[in-house]
């Protein structure tokens, strides 16, 4: 199954969240054994440390499908407006089994109030 593409916009020293269904054959897949990440990143290619770590949760029942994907104010108001790139990908123990589930653009807005 192929990623498939959803750009984001986060305004920088705001909370960011977004909950995802997973769908496989038309139905909510079981994410049974499953964890997930995503990544902030500067370009698709940049090594080392992302710009940011989303908190990715898989939501009970996991038969549900669902995915929690959050950034917190205290992560966002460190990040400078611009343009990023994340993808979200689901894992199981020792990545016997990864999937890509989601990819795309981030534009991060300024802040103005202080």
């Amino acid at each position: 199954m192929a990623a498939g593409t959803h750009n984001l916009i986060i305004d920088k020293g705001s909370d960011f969240a977004i909950q995802i269904t997973v769908k496989q054959g038309g139905a909510a897949m079981n994410l049974y054994g499953y964890s997930a990440r995503a990544q902030l990143r500067t370009s698709k290619s940049a090594t080392g440390s992302p710009t940011a770590t989303f908190t990715c949760t898989v939501l009970s029942p996991n038969t549900d499908g669902k995915i929690h994907l959050a950034l917190p104010n205290s992560q966002t108001s460190n990040v400078a407006p611009g343009r990023y790139y994340y993808d979200l990908e689901i894992f199981t123990a020792n990545d016997a089994a990864v999937t890509r589930l989601l990819q795309g653009d981030v534009t991060v807005t300024p802040e103005v109030t202080r």
